[in-house]
């Protein structure tokens, strides 16, 4: 009997606290516009926004500050000359504390993203992950 319920346990400790969703991404995103836009590759335009950061569109599988011609701060192309390439866990943490996710994965210096979402990251790096597919 102490099985099932130690696996039980077990199951519930390995899966995510919470399930991201990608509609209440859509919506906090409207944080993010002020600097980013979502533009395809095609030229669509998803959302229109600042040019401040960079175009958002396929940034998940994409290697950290590797959008040509944007002028990123040294710590997101140390981050990419580190070898991080987004994914939603790591894009989700980014966006929370952007500075401190950079000094945890061995890069000095400051990134240029002020902003710190602190609630919803997880739904908005799965919305950002939606575009692409």
């Amino acid at each position: 009997m102490k099985f099932p319920l130690a696996a039980a346990v077990l199951a519930l400790a390995a899966a995510p606290a919470f399930a991201a969703d990608v509609a209440k991404g859509e919506k906090e995103f409207k944080k993010c516009k002020s600097c980013h836009m979502i533009v395809s590759d095609a030229g669509d335009t998803i959302v229109k926004g600042g040019k401040t950061g960079p175009n958002l569109y396929g940034v998940i599988g994409r290697a950290a500050g590797a959008v040509d011609g944007f002028r990123y701060s040294s710590a997101l192309t140390d981050l990419g000359a580190a070898g991080v390439v987004w994914d939603e866990a790591s894009l989700a943490e980014y966006i929370t504390d952007p500075n401190a996710y950079a000094s945890a994965q061995g890069v000095s210096g400051r990134t240029k993203m002020s902003f710190k979402l602190k609630k919803g990251s997880e739904d908005v790096a799965a919305y950002l992950a939606s575009l692409a597919q």
